[in-house]
């Protein structure tokens, strides 16, 4: 057995260590998608091939613990890997060849036997998704958890509902949060879904398994005597198992055809990292705006210092989540664009998936991270959303006015009545329960002189009360809230 496979330190020399990327440094994410976290995953693929080798009558058992033993092993240089990766394209290429060269002489042929690089490497980049996903899972429930708490606490404060930068009418936090958390749950059930069916890639050297075919039976092989009936042989049959044994060997699912070129797995993966990424985005979104010093009605838990300005404490989990959503898409087309993937193997289209998928693992997890940390520090400053529903002296609630005095003096009159009075109200200063108060009792006893109806019992305070016209936000919240 040769010993230069074994000999160093799997995360020697990192030449990356997140140094422009704040948002995954650190991240459970970032140790799960690391360079030596790939090539372990490929050498847990190579063993595992050849125990389901074995286990279906293609490999002797003994050659299935050799091989397993030297990967579970195996120490190589990430470095040198990489540099002659370059002669081949590839990192299984000069994997293999070590591993061929540390295992006996006699197990030596059974490694990676029968498959291409590109079953490798696929199910590798599937192996370090599956256990990448699962702390990410773990911090989008802990930020659903955290946001239901603040949805239910807040379920009736009210602050301004915003459209186009802009009070339009009243809402609530509670709402808010719950909208948020609505997000999170998606993209935790599109995770879900995805990572239970991250299949494991097995085709051989055109997707056709010929290889295992023509290796055929071998004596000695752990589970030889169930195969039979598909094909033209047993060996046939054996072949045939072959994908599903390996996936179940790697807890993987199986595959129902190989997927060199159809890359339906990637682009299922990519869609559910940038929506996680963009889901995350729309409430950092919310916290940059809420928690400007004008705004101020949130603020992150433990904020970020600057190196100039010692007062401030900025919304730095925020701003590294909102980041996170700007990069994703670009990260998924690349991706996407990969599925125009020519012949049964193809030139450039699945090595262009390599990195961005990292990526998108990266941002994703370092995003899940960020969240889970902003939804449990977030203080919500109730005071000031209540100051800030005064901003507008009563204009927020102009819709309301607007239903309720159209049926009493005519569309066209109401509407003209309130432009008027919101014309004074930002001209004057004054609030406009005083200042609609005269006009609204001119025009309602010219309307009563005209029709003879009596139009009284209108409580301008109550109309123009902002809190008393969130409509039925406090039941859409927790009818959010029972979603689990």
């Amino acid at each position: 057995m040769s010993d230069d496979i074994i000999s160093g330190p799997l995360d020697a020399g990192p030449l990356d260590a997140g140094l422009l990327a704040p948002g995954r440094a650190g991240s459970p994410a970032e140790a799960a998608t690391g360079d030596p976290a790939f090539l372990r995953a490929m050498l847990d693929a190579e063993a595992a091939l050849v125990r389901a080798q074995a286990a279906v009558g293609l490999a002797p058992a003994e050659a299935a613990r050799a091989v397993g033993a030297v990967c579970a092993a195996a120490r190589p240089d990430v470095r040198e890997l990489a540099v002659r990766a370059r002669s081949g394209g590839n990192p299984v290429i000069p994997l293999v060849a070590d591993l061929t060269a540390a295992v006996p002489a006699a197990h030596a042929p059974y490694v990676h036997r029968g498959a291409t690089s590109q079953d490798i490497l696929d199910t590798a980049a599937m192996l370090v998704a599956a256990r990448t996903l699962g702390p990410v899972l773990a911090d989008l429930e802990r930020t659903e958890r955290a946001l239901a708490r603040l949805a239910a606490e807040h379920r009736d404060t009210v602050l301004p509902g915003r459209t186009l930068t802009q009070h339009a009418v009243p809402t609530t936090f509670g709402l808010k949060a719950a909208g948020w958390r609505s997000l999170v749950l998606d993209a935790r059930d599109r995770l879900r879904t995805v990572r239970a069916g991250l299949p494991a890639q097995l085709g051989g050297a055109a997707g056709t398994l010929a290889a295992f075919d023509a290796y055929g039976p071998e004596a000695g092989a752990v589970d030889a005597g169930d195969a039979g009936g598909v094909g033209d042989s047993g060996a046939g049959a054996d072949a045939m198992r072959l994908p599903g044994v390996f996936a179940a060997e790697l807890g993987l699912a199986e595959p129902a055809l190989p997927w060199h070129t159809l890359r339906t797995p990637v682009a299922d993966l990519a869609a559910a990292l940038a929506f996680t990424t963009g889901a995350l985005g729309k409430a950092a979104a919310d916290v940059l705006t809420l928690s400007r010093t004008e705004i101020g009605e949130v603020a992150e838990g433990a904020g970020g210092g600057s190196s100039a300005m010692p007062h401030k404490a900025n919304p730095v989990r925020a701003t590294l989540i909102a980041a996170a959503a700007r990069r994703a898409p670009a990260l998924a087309a690349t991706l996407f664009g990969s599925l125009a993937a020519e012949d049964e193997r193809p030139a450039g289209a699945w090595h262009a998936e390599w990195e961005p998928l990292r990526e998108l693992l990266r941002l994703a997890g370092g995003a899940a991270r960020d969240a889970a940390e902003l939804a449990e520090g977030l203080r919500v400053d109730a005071i000031a959303m209540r100051q800030h529903l005064e901003l507008t002296g009563g204009l927020i609630v102009s819709e309301r006015l607007s239903a309720v005095l159209a049926p009493l003096l005519g569309r066209a009159r109401a509407k003209a009545l309130l432009t008027e009075a919101a014309r004074r109200v930002r001209t004057e200063g004054a609030p406009l329960a005083e200042v609609l108060a005269p006009a609204l009792g001119r025009a309602l006893a010219d309307e009563k002189d005209l029709t003879g109806r009596d139009f009284g019992g209108i409580d301008l305070a109550a109309l123009t009360d902002p809190t008393r016209y969130t409509g039925s936000a406090g039941a859409l919240t927790d009818r959010a809230l029972e979603r689990r």
